[in-house]
């Protein structure tokens, strides 16, 4: 299962810049809109310091960390739904994706071109939310047809999922986003295969400058919307061309417990409601990536399909226990190594050896 994060935003707000931080890729970057045409894609590696404290224990020849994908996608602009500049290959983009983030800048520089003439991060979010509302009004137009003609035929799915969808319809005409509307699990289920765009987890950052990082502007409150992450996309951009050693002191300068990059990452994961597993195998010490409420039987086919098809058993331990046990050996004679069969619901942080029949 890939876990994939689509950052978007209007053109000029340092989408690429922060893309190009998080992968430390060359991407086109230029004062223009529509840079990017082509959706620039990156695997982003999760920071998880389990992985460093495992690795003293377990001494393996080899860590890999686990990753999370990153899309950067074209500039919107108003109109979008309707077309205009990139609008339907946006979209359509935008609906491959689990999760948005949505950059909106803060950054005042006159060598930048805004699309509006100003900056403004409250009218330019709602903006991009306006286009998204009115794309997934289309969108359930066209679906609607379908679902009623099925539902009046007597189908019991198409019946639950008119209902659902009504729903929806109705909030979004009222300018509510799907998300804040459709949060019970067997709904969400119900119209998971539209991947309609403001259902989707979103997180919202505000590109600042150094100054502002510096002063911790929080000027940029957005009335009706979480809490959003501030960095400076310019400033991330050239901590990930340091070596990890000088980093600390750039952040120790601007009065930053970690990177903005490192926040972004660990939302992103979260909003997804993902976890970590651990596997040491071979002498390689692994992160891998899960959907919470994962069974053991899930966890074993993200190493091997196989694994699932012929999974007998799973040895887990918390990696804390493990830890503080100093060995696996050690780990065992303590009783703290415990079998578990396929109902079990992997957790944050264990490590496990899977059994199976292959």
């Amino acid at each position: 299962m890939s876990f994939s994060i689509g950052i978007i935003g209007l053109p000029n707000v340092g989408k690429s810049t922060l893309f190009k931080a998080l992968t430390k890729k060359q991407v086109d970057i230029a004062n223009f809109p529509f840079t990017t045409i082509n959706p620039n894609v990156g695997m982003v590696k999760v920071p998880d310091q389990r992985l460093e404290k495992l690795a003293e224990v377990l001494k393996p020849q080899k860590v890999v960390p686990t990753y999370i994908e990153f899309v950067d996608i074209a500039g919107l602009v108003k109109g979008a739904h309707r077309g205009e500049g990139l609008g339907n290959q946006f979209l359509a983009r935008i609906r491959e994706v689990e999760a948005i983030v949505e950059v909106i800048r803060g950054f005042e520089n006159p060598d930048i071109v805004h699309p509006t003439g100003k900056i403004d991060p409250q009218t330019d979010l709602e903006v991009i939310n306006l286009e998204l509302t009115l794309a997934d009004l289309a969108y359930l137009e066209k679906s609607l047809e379908k679902i009623r003609k099925e539902a009046k035929a007597g189908e019991k799915e198409a019946i639950k999922k008119l209902s659902v969808l009504e729903k929806l319809k109705n909030s979004l005409n009222q300018g509510i986003l799907g998300r804040e509307v459709i949060q019970d699990s067997e709904e969400r289920k119900s119209i998971s295969d539209l991947n309609l765009l403001t259902i989707k987890p979103i997180i919202y950052l505000i590109n600042l400058d150094e100054q502002q990082i510096k002063e911790k502007s929080k000027s940029f409150f957005l009335k009706g919307y979480s809490s959003p992450i501030f960095l400076c996309a310019k400033l991330e951009a050239e901590l990930a061309d340091l070596p990890d050693e000088d980093v600390q002191g750039y952040l120790k300068e601007y009065g930053l417990e970690r990177s903005g990059l490192e926040e972004l990452i660990l939302a992103a994961y979260q909003i997804l409601n993902l976890i970590t597993f651990f596997t040491c195998q071979n002498q390689i010490l692994q992160a891998w990536t899960i959907a919470r409420g994962a069974k053991a039987p899930q966890a074993a086919g993200k190493i091997h399909n196989d694994f699932e098809k012929n999974f007998i058993r799973a040895e887990v331990i918390n990696w804390q226990d493990l830890i503080k046990s100093g060995s696996e050996q050690s780990a065992r004679e303590k009783g703290l190594m415990r079998i578990e069969g396929k109902e079990y619901l992997v957790q944050d942080g264990d490590v496990i050896h899977f059994r199976s029949g292959v």
